[in-house]
């Protein structure tokens, strides 16, 4: 079973996934740190939180996760403000949509930064204070379509693989300190990344998607495609070759 959380940060809690799992763990009795880029809906979110399990159980720090050189000190307020973490979950993300024939550094920069760099930047200031205290939950929203290079968003993908990769590295490092890391890999979600993206299925509302990531949480899963049934696609798309793969249009 996952470990108790009473003291929660998440990264990227100004909508979407972010601020549904922010509302998930207040609903389960922690206090929750809201950190994004975007004030006014930062505090909508805490507003919400606040009208439903009481005052001061959400605090809101604006905060672009490009800067990187910011997150240390941050961090450290956060952890003081709360009195100590137990869960950082990084849901911070971006994803840029490049004509067929574009190849952009413009454009791909900041998808590399918010989803991949930033998170570096966040959880390793996590995992050093987790280690320190020998338990901690760290939780890293990456996506199945990190599972393979695929045409259609070629920083994404480079990206999300990057995280899915940093993640395990990371488990492989704490497990044996009592740290739980837990990726999670999301399908289709309705939020404004996807919105108006044609032959989308098994789409998700960012509150359903929040359960069934707490769900794998609680249950102290290492991996958990949202929902459940990804991990069927995933494995079929691993097993494609290569020669085959660069031909198809997913």
């Amino acid at each position: 079973m996952g470990q108790k959380i009473e003291k929660a940060i998440v990264v990227g809690a100004s909508s979407g996934m972010g601020a549904s799992l922010a509302r998930e763990l207040a609903a389960a009795g922690a206090t929750v740190a809201l950190v994004a880029r975007r004030d006014d809906e930062l505090q909508k979110v805490a507003q919400g939180i606040s009208t439903g399990w009481g005052e001061g159980k959400a605090k809101t720090y604006e905060h672009d996760v490009t800067k990187f050189d910011e997150v240390p000190g941050l961090f450290e307020r956060i952890c003081a403000d709360l009195g100590g973490c137990d869960l950082i979950c990084y849901a911070a993300g971006v994803m840029n949509v490049p004509a067929e024939d574009e190849f952009s550094f413009d454009k791909d920069s900041p998808v590399i930064a918010v989803n991949l760099t930033g998170a570096v930047a966040w959880l390793n200031q996590a995992a050093v204070l987790f280690q320190k205290q020998g338990r901690g939950v760290i939780v890293g929203i990456s996506s199945i379509a990190g599972d393979r290079g695929r045409r259609g968003f070629p920083a994404y993908h480079a990206a999300k693989a990057g995280l899915s990769t940093f993640l395990e590295s990371l488990r492989n490092r704490l497990t044996q300190h009592g740290v739980q890391v837990t990726t999670i890999k999301p399908g289709f979600i309705d939020t404004s990344m996807t919105r108006g993206m044609e032959g989308l299925f098994w789409l998700k509302t960012p509150d359903e998607a929040a359960r069934m990531i707490m769900s794998a949480v609680r249950k102290g899963k290492q991996t958990s495609y949202v929902p459940g049934r990804w991990r069927l696609v995933a494995m079929v798309i691993r097993s494609i070759p290569s020669f085959i793969f660069r031909r198809m249009s997913i």
